[in-house]
């Protein structure tokens, strides 16, 4: 709920101010995967998760909600997927690598570690703090999870900018026989 902040314009010698209330617990965690193959357009998908509040309640996705958005990108994209992912625990969970190695549809290699640089996914998060969630208050944690709703899927209607966030990394395409897309560093 703490909004992120942007530059803006006021008249000189008087400061614009946001004001907003100390309630940090109230959060959304968000899962994304963009999605690149050759010769076809770009996608988004994504899948919000609202902390619900309770002290003993999980705040953030666990390796089943990961497995969750796996599955339903297999079913939207229709064919085998290459997963470049980073470093967090949860993606390397035990659980999610059964399940991973259980599906020969899916493959999954690691970014570096703390490669943020090489992750487009840390592009849309960039685009979507700077455009449609700064210099904003939000009132309610509804309001918030409006926002983010709106600016995801003006970027999703957009490949450009989903092309643009895997341009920014260096990476590239290049299909090989083996699989139906590999991101390779240039």
């Amino acid at each position: 709920m703490t909004p992120p902040h942007a530059k803006t314009w006021s008249p000189r010698g008087r400061t614009p101010a946001v004001r907003v209330r100390g309630r940090s617990r109230r959060r959304i965690s968000i899962a994304e995967l963009t999605c690149y193959k050759p010769g076809r357009r770009s996608r988004l998908i994504y899948r919000p998760r609202r902390d619900d509040g309770r002290r003993d309640g999980r705040k953030s996705f666990s390796w089943r909600d990961y497995r969750d958005l796996l599955i339903a990108a297999h079913q939207q994209l229709g064919g085998p997927i290459v997963l470049v992912w980073d470093n967090l625990n949860v993606h390397k969970a035990a659980g999610l690598q059964e399940f991973a190695a259980s599906r020969d549809w899916l493959t999954i290699h690691y970014l570096p570690p703390y490669a943020p640089d090489l992750n487009p996914v840390e592009g849309i998060w960039s685009l979507l703090r700077r455009g449609w969630l700064s210099n904003v208050a939000f009132t309610t944690p509804e309001h918030l999870a409006q926002r983010i709703r709106r600016g995801l899927r003006h970027i999703q209607y957009h490949t450009d900018l989903i092309n643009g966030c895997l341009a920014e990394t260096g990476l590239t395409m290049n299909p090989s026989p083996q699989a139906t897309s590999r991101v390779q560093p240039q």
